[in-house]
């Protein structure tokens, strides 16, 4: 798979970033609605005005366009992360993070959703999709390692794969705490889109999602219900 962390900037890294994002949607949407296995480079590339041979130079292969959406926000996220203020603890680091990001969501829910329905079509999508997504949370993870002063050289540059040997030195220079806050926070967005796809009338993405922070930040305390009493702290 391709470095999703493009460092290029400027006008031309815009652009680069903008025709990435344009195949992925062109793949998503012609999954959806011709199924993963029927569609075509040539298809996806046409759809967005660009030549097959523009198309690798952006993916590997068919497959990886698939299951891109949002791929290009991780290193804005990473950089949020590092970038907040030293006083704010990781978790609120990452929350507002992640927050700038998924503005987004509200606006492309419709190619989110798509993108469920392909990979709940397609599981071998779902299997590269999941891969994908544990990488990523693993860099993230290295970047939150980072802002606590517990980074590694390994955890920059080139990193080496997870599968070689080098990669697994960078397996056992990840400490627990920042492995785990990196899980929580992506199940926290998963959750929170999820929640509020089948209750937009509800409220705003926004509100979930700060909502679904502000039970981290407190420590996941069981919520009161009225008219059920709280058990006490010993029996919970």
């Amino acid at each position: 798979m391709r470095n999703r962390d493009p460092a290029e900037g400027g006008l031309r890294g815009r652009k680069k970033r903008e025709t990435r994002a344009a195949l992925v949607a062109a793949a998503v949407r012609l999954a959806a609605e011709h199924g993963a296995e029927n569609v075509t480079v040539d298809a996806i590339s046409e759809a967005v005005g660009v030549s097959p041979r523009t198309f690798f130079n952006y993916f590997d292969s068919r497959d990886e366009a698939f299951v891109m959406v949002g791929a290009e926000s991780g290193v804005r996220v990473r950089q949020a992360v590092l970038a907040a203020p030293a006083d704010v603890s990781p978790l609120v680091a990452l929350r507002d993070a992640l927050a700038a990001e998924l503005g987004e969501v509200e606006q492309q829910h419709e190619l989110w959703r798509l993108y469920s329905e392909v990979l709940r079509r397609s599981p071998h999508l779902l299997a590269r999709s999941v891969g994908a997504h544990i990488e990523d949370e693993f860099i993230l993870a290295e970047t939150l390692a980072e802002r606590i002063g517990a980074g590694s050289p390994l955890f920059t540059g080139d990193r080496p794969p997870f599968e070689t040997a080098e990669g697994q030195l960078r397996r056992q220079a990840l400490g627990l705490y920042p492995r785990l806050l990196a899980s929580v926070g992506t199940t926290a967005v998963r959750v929170a889109v999820e929640y509020w796809c089948v209750r937009q009338d509800e409220s705003t993405f926004e509100a979930v999602f700060r909502t679904v922070f502000d039970h981290l930040a407190a420590g996941l305390a069981e919520p009161v219900v009225p008219g059920v009493p709280v058990a006490p702290a010993d029996e919970a």
